[in-house]
């Protein structure tokens, strides 16, 4: 039988420490999405074309290709959405189209220097502050806190683990 709810207990049970790291998470993820919002609102884009800049951008870093395929699956979205992103963020100078370079039926999208130029003048100030955080972890605990994150990014990356809401008080699988 689940405990009843308290300030102290409603997650993450009775370990202090542990429920301040996971609270340190909650706060960076809320920080994340407030930053993301702002960067794209001051960008003049929605999220998702944030989002879409950003997976191209990573994409063109690894020496990749996009496709609107994979535009389309890396973002969740369907291939008319898709097609209406890609013609917002062209038209606003953020992204080309262009043929596929092996397969002449295809076309890839690549961003353009504005694009990277205006990333880069957006976010290299936050970017060089949150390496100065990360520096600042002594070197000796940066592998448990690399561990810790990618747990804890596994864990929200397992959709299995997501029971759905009952709607009968007392039904098994309740979740909050």
């Amino acid at each position: 039988m689940p405990r009843p709810a308290t300030a102290e207990h409603y997650w993450y049970g009775d370990d202090a420490s542990a429920a301040q790291l996971l609270e340190a998470v909650r706060a960076f993820r809320r920080a994340d999405v407030s930053m993301r919002r702002r960067t794209a609102a001051g960008m003049a884009m929605n999220e998702t074309d944030m989002r879409a800049l950003q997976v191209v951008i990573a994409r063109e870093l690894a020496g990749r290709c996009t496709s609107p395929h994979h535009l389309a699956t890396a973002l969740e979205i369907s291939t008319a959405s898709t097609t209406k992103l890609l013609d917002r963020l062209t038209a606003s100078g953020h992204l080309v189209r262009e043929a596929h370079p092996t397969d002449r039926r295809g076309v890839v999208v690549r961003a353009t220097p504005h694009a990277h130029d205006e990333v880069h003048e957006r976010l290299a100030g936050m970017h060089a502050r949150m390496a100065e955080v990360a520096d600042a972890v002594p070197r000796a605990a940066r592998p448990a806190v690399v561990a810790f994150l990618r747990g804890v990014a596994a864990v929200l990356d397992d959709e299995s683990g997501i029971a759905p809401l009952s709607t009968t008080p007392g039904e098994a699988g309740r979740g909050v």
